[in-house]
């Protein structure tokens, strides 16, 4: 599975011109299940992705995970967002290939058993819709971005 994580100060999307999803200070993950993928690379991306330290402690490094925050009186906001592109290969030419992407209902699968893990394990989580089209907006905070992949 992939993932790009942004650590933002608010973030939100949209489709059909309404919010479906809104969150404060946290992190936008885009997530992107691939051909091949299981459950365990997506719960292994989630635990890596809930602990990665990228929120600055008091002396403004960035030491403290989105569940330390949560752990300081000031939870920080996790949205999730389905994402296939990020899967693309465009090493062929210039139009992307999508044949790394897992099929549609496995990549809705994965998609929604990593949204439900989040759940489990964090106290504010959002969601765009899995297969619509959207608009995410963002404010990314410092700005911190980060790929993430998790093979077995």
């Amino acid at each position: 599975m992939l993932a790009l994580v942004q650590r933002v100060r608010q973030a939100r999307v949209e489709t059909s011109g309404q919010t479906i999803a809104q969150i404060g200070v946290g992190l936008l993950c885009l997530v992107c299940a691939e051909r091949g993928d299981q459950e365990q690379q997506a719960k292994r991306l989630l635990d890596k992705m809930l602990k990665l330290r990228i929120f600055p402690d008091q002396a403004g490094k960035m030491n403290r995970s989105l569940q330390d925050l949560d752990g300081q009186g000031s939870a920080g906001d996790l949205l999730i967002v389905s994402q296939f592109t990020l899967a693309a290969d465009t090493s062929g030419g210039n139009r992307p290939s999508f044949t790394n992407a897992a099929p549609s209902e496995q990549g809705r699968q994965l998609y929604e058993y990593f949204v439900e893990q989040a759940r489990l394990a964090h106290p504010v989580v959002q969601t765009g819709q899995f297969g619509a089209d959207m608009q995410v907006y963002l404010v990314n905070d410092g700005p911190v971005t980060m790929s993430l992949r998790q093979v077995s």
